[in-house]
């Protein structure tokens, strides 16, 4: 399901990871425990598609087959077009800047009228190869944008210590967004939503808000959120961090009953022991590596 090898992240000079290795299988709940600043969080963010690791040619991440490095680097592939623009761009460039510095420093009266025209009129190719390269940037970075968010959104759920609820929609509507960002049915995408909610024990607070929920409540339509798409992996950073003691113990119980009602594999970021050890298997991270 999830392939990692060689990951690398340094933020300036600092290197948070040092070439971790990982590997999940489908249907897995992995845990991820370590102290702070080991780089857990910044894995999760890996993973997750959310952040880049840095270049390294020795470097993979695949998740359910599809190959994310490539994914997320396919924009500095340019075509042919696109290199002959760029040549362009920056040959005529130069030529402007020789133009202009000829015509403030260097006019002479033999410069006459004719040549002047002559070459004000070649300014305009590099001008328009200009417009044309960074057009074509901007559109591929757009669409390759989207790709990643579409792979993202459909095969990929999250799930943060704050639940992150749009606060002027309700339990409903919140769940709601990420089918309607993938272009669901809107009347398809409430009825899984409602199922969702009720499953999750929500049938009574669907059309409330997040300010007149509890925080186990707003957790639980955050779970529901990450469902919606049925997404093949769920993400969670310290999902329990911000619950008490008995809504913690509740929500762990609840991955594992998702994990047996829908499938899905849970990559867990805790500090929680007791959910670290209720894990199929509990990844132990140290100084920016996974400890065996």
């Amino acid at each position: 399901m999830i392939h990692a090898k060689n990951i690398h992240k340094f933020y300036d000079k600092l290197e948070i990871l040092k070439g971790v290795d990982l590997h999940i299988k489908k249907g897995e709940i992995v845990s991820i425990v370590g102290a702070s600043g080991a780089g857990k969080t910044t894995l999760l963010q890996i993973l997750g598609t959310l952040d880049k690791p840095d270049h390294n040619p020795d470097s993979s991440l695949t998740i359910n087959g599809r190959n994310i490095l490539e994914l997320q680097n396919i924009q500095n592939k340019s075509s042919k077009k696109e290199r002959t623009f760029k040549i362009i761009t920056w040959t005529g460039s130069l030529y402007i800047l020789f133009l202009v510095a000829y015509l403030l420093f260097f006019r002479t009266k033999i410069f006459d009228d004719t040549l002047r025209l002559v070459i004000s009129t070649a300014i305009f190719l590099p001008i328009l190869s200009m417009v044309f390269y960074y057009n074509s940037y901007f559109k591929k970075k757009s669409k390759q944008d989207k790709v990643l968010s579409d792979f993202r959104n459909l095969n990929l759920g999250f799930i943060f210590q704050f639940h992150q609820l749009l606060p002027e929609f309700t339990a409903l509507e919140n769940v709601c967004i990420p089918a309607h960002i993938a272009g669901k049915k809107p009347s398809e995408t409430e009825k899984e939503a409602v199922r969702l909610l009720t499953y999750l024990g929500l049938s009574h607070r669907i059309n409330h808000k997040p300010s007149e929920l509890s925080g186990g409540e707003q957790q639980r339509v955050a779970v529901a959120r990450a469902l919606i798409n049925k997404p093949d992996v769920i993400f969670a950073d310290e999902p329990s961090g911000n619950l008490d003691t008995h809504s913690a113990e509740n929500l762990h119980q609840l991955f594992f009953q998702l994990r047996d009602e829908f499938g899905q594999t849970f990559v867990i970021v805790t500090h929680n022991e007791e959910l670290a050890n209720m894990a199929d298997r509990k990844l132990i991270m140290v100084d920016g590596q996974i400890s065996n």
